[in-house]
């Protein structure tokens, strides 16, 4: 959710829609309760705080100067109030009455996301970490899952994003040992049941550096020392998980704390509230949202929530090209590009004796053997292409774009760096196209998940250390170069949120695409390119290309319709 989407909605809240402010807070109050929620796992306090950041912004709302940065505002917001309420509560410690009122956090993710295996193992594990590492934590989830960029998490802790970078790496670090607590936990380690023996079942800092060292010093508990199933990194097991449903009964009041309507306009001068927001409240209304009802008097109650989710596998395998989780709608399925090197990108069988532009699409695919030699490029026309970056287009920030016009090649080189973001990757796009763009070759002597460690776990899609850059579902996995043919204009736009790439992108030749595919392993490659055109218009279109001109280019569908 990207708060350059709610511009309209925000602007119109600031001027005294009441139906925008509705809007509003049914979008964003799902992205605050998990940020409360999971910071302070499931403490009484939870709805009070989610209460009083949803105050806070609606009543500053019109001191909001640039409705695209409404979302890092808004968390920012949350984690004031989060530590505040650290502040206020730090002589006070939870009262046991207290807890077991409180819906415990970690377990509501369990149930409402229906999490098995090691994504439930995380989630439970967030129970062990300080509060600090707790908050910064529920930023973290949020960002690995596609809802925040580092730039917002280091902005609502309020430090610099390499400082960020150190912390979240310290943070991962005492979350796998609080995973590997709950893995201890659940085994049937005698030893580990006599020093627990004494223990009431609450999780704190003294047992876990207690149940610590005994992992440290048990083969049986310590599952790096022995065979079994591999741990996966937090990150991939995080990667496209939804928010956890606001619960049903949940009430929000937005008539200043339970104030009515008249006495919030009496207080209007001491406390600030801003008129327009005021008035909006002060009007009866019943706003019915998707999943809440807001009534008279600004009260938000939750009414039902989403539809149940399948239970969600987590991945296995060092490849994060993924196929689709569901069937992709479309009025055709797409086929196999004929190619006389091993199939690509192939996603159906060949019509016969038709070759319809855009009939083929890009599709997960299997690397061919890394001694296979590539078939021969078809050569195409080059009358030349110009770009409006000039011989080379250097793009790593979102929103960079570059614009080709003409008849030629075009490369297409990818840098990933889980080591400064890792998480899921947001795919560039292919917008504005007249004409016709096809996939023609792979190449830079790799596939990006190719392994570079003994051990197989890292490649240029990340490793343990640093954590995994994790593709779309359905997306096809790129190689270091990818070569396109333009015969025509297009538009190429960077669209960074989640993890941290970028991409160097330039007219090329088909001397220059020959040249690389053929580079193979006798040279010094990991493994020769690949050709992926068959010189005809069924060539396979790539992935994130449309003929629209989308305000937003990361909205560009994965299935390309040309």
């Amino acid at each position: 959710m990207d708060g350059r989407q709610w511009r309209s909605t925000i602007a119109a809240a600031q001027a005294g829609d009441r139906r925008a402010l509705d809007e509003l807070v049914e979008g964003w109050l799902p992205l605050v309760y998990n940020v409360v929620g999971r910071a302070l796992n499931g403490h009484a306090d939870v709805d009070d705080v989610v209460q009083e950041t949803m105050l806070r912004a609606v009543d500053h709302l019109d001191t909001l100067r640039d409705p695209d940065s409404f979302r890092s505002w808004l968390v920012a917001i949350a984690m004031r109030q989060i530590r505040d309420r650290a502040r206020r509560r730090t002589a006070d410690p939870l009262e046991d009455s207290d807890a077991h009122g409180a819906a415990d956090f970690a377990e509501l993710t369990v149930l409402r996301l229906q999490l098995e295996g090691q994504r439930r193992e995380v989630a439970e594990a967030v129970r062990w970490l300080d509060d600090e590492d707790r908050q910064l934590l529920s930023l973290w989830w949020l960002e690995v899952a596609g809802e925040l960029t580092r730039r917002e998490l280091a902005a609502a802790v309020g430090i610099s994003r390499q400082h960020a970078a150190v912390r979240v790496q310290r943070m991962k670090a005492r979350l796998e040992t609080a995973r590997g607590i709950v893995r201890a936990l659940d085994s049937s380690c005698a030893e580990l049941g006599r020093v627990t023996a004494r223990w009431r079942g609450q999780p704190d800092s003294v047992w876990r550096k207690r149940i610590a060292r005994h992992i440290r010093g048990c083969v049986r508990c310590d599952v790096r020392e022995g065979p079994g199933e591999v741990v996966v990194p937090a990150e991939r097991l995080l990667v496209g998980l939804a928010l956890v449903p606001v619960p049903v009964g949940f009430t929000l009041s937005l008539a200043f704390g339970g104030k009515t309507a008249v006495a919030a306009t009496a207080a209007t001068a001491s406390v600030g509230w801003s008129a327009k927001v005021l008035g909006v409240l002060a009007k009866p209304a019943v706003a019915v949202t998707a999943s809440a009802t807001i009534v008279a008097g600004g009260a938000y109650v939750v009414t039902q929530t989403p539809g149940e989710r399948a239970p969600q596998a987590a991945p296995t395998t060092l490849s994060t090209a993924r196929p689709p989780a569901a069937p992709v709608p479309g009025p055709r399925a797409p086929r196999t590009a004929p190619s006389p090197s091993p199939s690509p990108s192939a996603s159906s069988a060949k019509k016969e004796d038709e070759d319809l532009y855009g009939s083929v699409v890009d599709a997960v695919d299997e690397a061919p053997a890394p001694d296979t030699p590539p078939g021969a490029l078809p050569r195409r026309p080059e009358s030349g292409l110009t770009s409006s970056g000039g011989a080379r287009t250097v793009m790593n920030h979102r929103g960079d774009s570059v614009t080709f016009t003409g008849e030629g090649y075009v490369l297409v080189r990818w840098q990933i760096s889980p080591q400064y973001r890792a998480g899921a990757l947001v795919m560039p796009s292919w917008t504005g196209l007249r004409g016709k763009l096809f996939h023609v070759a792979s190449g830079g002597g790799r596939r990006m998940d190719d392994p570079v460690s003994a051990d197989g776990r890292t490649s240029g899609m990340g490793g343990p250390d640093t954590g995994y850059t994790v593709l779309p579902d359905g997306t096809q996995q790129m190689w270091q170069n990818e070569y396109f043919y333009l015969d025509g204009t297009v538009t190429l736009t960077q669209n960074e949120r989640g993890a941290d790439y970028g991409i160097t992108v330039a007219p090329s030749t088909w001397d220059a695409i020959t040249e690389d595919v053929t580079h193979g392993p006798d040279r010094g490659a990991r493994r020769y390119g690949l050709v992926r055109d068959d010189g005809k218009d069924s060539a396979p279109v790539p992935q994130y290309v449309t003929r629209e001109t989308p305000k937003d280019a990361a909205t560009v569908a994965q299935r390309s319709e040309v």
